[in-house]
């Protein structure tokens, strides 16, 4: 590997951006193409199936090395349901970061091994950033909470945003963040109410509800 492509690809690593290192298996010969590029590379349709699912292989005389971003998942309430939720999105790869002003939830106790913020999410958001390989699920139903960080997931480029709550209380929540200047296209992305329509009942079930349309948005974009 050429010191310039490896100084890019450590660059790309370190501000987080999906990049595939391309190796012509005949010459040797290697390029290194960002997921923002790829839809205009000559293996785009390989890049885009090997960017979605993690996978490195072998195409058309081609290896493609993919080095995504450790994914992320950020959860808007400390409770109940994040407890449950935490463990599997753990076993998924995720690293998880739990922000809930509300001292008497977001503790070490129940939340041990956590990055936990106790403050409001427009002051912890900006400071983690929020990027493509980055999920936001909200679930404390309170709008003071919740609202600011659907706002800012609605300005980035997270792969998926969910909401928890019934259907009357997703339209409510679709009118304030419409009232606030976001357009049906941006809203259209949130989630709400949150997870797969599995007839999920109680938090464990609900979790796995949940991941289950993560999961779907990462790998199908769906």
């Amino acid at each position: 590997m050429k010191r310039e492509t490896l100084e890019a690809l450590l660059a790309a690593r370190g501000s987080r951006r999906a990049v595939a290192l391309i190796t012509d298996l005949e010459s040797g010969a290697q390029r290194l193409v960002g997921r923002a590029e790829a839809a205009r590379d000559p293996l785009a349709e390989k890049l885009d199936e090997a960017f979605r699912f993690d996978q490195s292989g072998s195409h058309d005389g081609h290896f493609i090395t993919v080095f995504n971003p450790a994914l992320r998942l950020v959860i808007i309430g400390a409770v109940h349901i994040a407890q449950s939720v935490i463990p599997i999105a753990q076993a998924l790869g995720y690293d998880v970061t739990v922000i809930d002003p509300r001292g008497a939830f977001a503790t070490g106790a129940r939340f041990p091994g956590i990055a936990l913020h106790a403050e409001w999410p427009d002051e912890v958001i900006p400071a983690i950033g929020l990027d493509a390989r980055t999920a936001v699920i909200a679930l404390t139903h309170d709008p003071k909470i919740d609202d600011p960080a659907l706002a800012a997931a609605l300005r980035s480029e997270a792969f998926y945003i969910g909401a928890l709550g019934s259907r009357k209380t997703q339209g409510a929540r679709v009118t304030r963040l419409m009232q606030a200047g976001f357009g049906e296209t941006e809203l259209a992305r949130i989630h709400g109410p949150i997870g797969l329509a599995i007839g999920a009942r109680g938090a464990p079930e609900i979790a796995v509800s949940i991941m289950a349309e993560v999961t779907r948005a990462l790998r199908l974009g769906a």
